[in-house]
């Protein structure tokens, strides 16, 4: 297991130092806008939900709400990303989809995620709408309609599929393929 673990360790060393270097190629200023954030990604152009749902995800990268992400920040997002414990993900996750910042999701809320994510990713095996009635139908568990912190993270915790559909919703990985092989570029 040690041997795992350092394996993954110099993984991460290895990513950070890469994701370190087109920081600053990207943002020599040390700060990234949202639309350098866009443009880093080629997330540009997208519809009405998937911009906002990157600027959801600018929002909670954000942390000191100056509207730029500055290098600790980007840091502190890719460590999360990366190797973040999963209670601490699943409290990103609840941060990013209650919009409205009122300790509570709702349909609405859930909604508007998942559409913005199926315009980003093209992932089509199930409709934004079926995804939160099957979320809701399973981890509403008082069945008012709305997600609290605790019903999220117990509800993940407890169903592997409500799970992997909740880590889908921040798989870019596509994305940053394609930014690490050169292909994109920002404007």
């Amino acid at each position: 297991m040690g041997a795992d673990n350092s394996t993954t360790e110099d993984m991460m060393a290895v990513d950070i130092h890469y994701w370190y270097n087109k920081f600053m190629r990207d943002s020599p200023s040390g700060l990234i806008t949202l639309y350098e954030l866009k443009a880093i990604l080629g997330l540009q152009g997208m519809n009405e939900e998937a911009n906002g749902y990157i600027e959801q995800v600018f929002a909670t990268f954000d942390m000191n709400k100056d509207g730029y992400i500055d290098f600790m920040e980007y840091v502190a997002a890719l460590s999360l990303i990366l190797k973040g414990k999963i209670d601490q993900k699943l409290k990103w996750y609840f941060k990013l989809y209650d919009a409205d910042g009122n300790g509570k999701i709702d349909r609405e809320e859930l909604l508007s995620i998942f559409k913005a994510v199926q315009a980003i990713n093209k992932h089509t095996d199930m409709s934004p709408e079926e995804i939160t009635t099957l979320v809701f139908d399973t981890i509403d568990k008082n069945g008012d309609g709305e997600l609290t912190l605790e019903e999220f993270i117990s509800g993940a915790q407890q169903h592997q599929m409500i799970m992997d559909i909740i880590k889908k919703t921040l798989d870019l990985s596509n994305v940053l393929k394609v930014i690490k092989s050169g292909r994109r570029h920002s404007v």
